[in-house]
C-alpha cells in the first residue's frame, strides 16, 4: 500500500476510535430525559422475554429515560402508585425511539 493511503488509513481509525472515545464517556454525565409513552408497555426488571415485569405503564405516563441500553431496551424510572420503579422498555414504546 502506497505510503499516503496509509498514512490516511491510519488517521482515519485513530478518529473511529477518538470519536467512540468520547461518545462513551459523556454518555454517563447525561441527566435522564423524561419522555412520554405512546402505547401501553410494560416495565421489565431485565431485557429478556422472560424477564419479570414489575408493572404497566400506560399510554401517555412520564417515565425518565436514564440510558439507552441497545437496540431494542431502553432503561428508565417511571412512577405507578406512588411507588418508584427502575427497570427496561422496549424502544418501540416511544415515538421516534433511536
Amino acid at each position: 500500500m502506497p505510503k499516503p493511503l496509509l498514512f490516511l488509513a491510519l488517521l482515519g481509525l485513530a478518529a473511529c476510535s477518538a470519536a467512540k472515545d468520547d461518545t462513551a464517556s459523556s454518555r454517563s454525565t447525561k441527566a435522564p430525559v423524561a419522555r412520554n409513552t405512546v402505547v401501553d408497555c410494560p416495565l421489565y426488571d431485565g431485557m429478556k422475554k422472560e424477564s419479570t415485569q414489575l408493572m404497566a405503564v400506560t399510554s401517555g405516563t412520564e417515565v425518565q429515560v436514564m440510558d439507552t441500553v441497545d437496540q431494542y431496551f431502553v432503561k428508565v424510572r417511571a412512577t405507578n402508585g406512588g411507588k418508584t420503579e427502575t427497570g427496561y422498555m422496549y424502544r418501540t414504546c416511544f415515538n421516534g425511539s433511536r
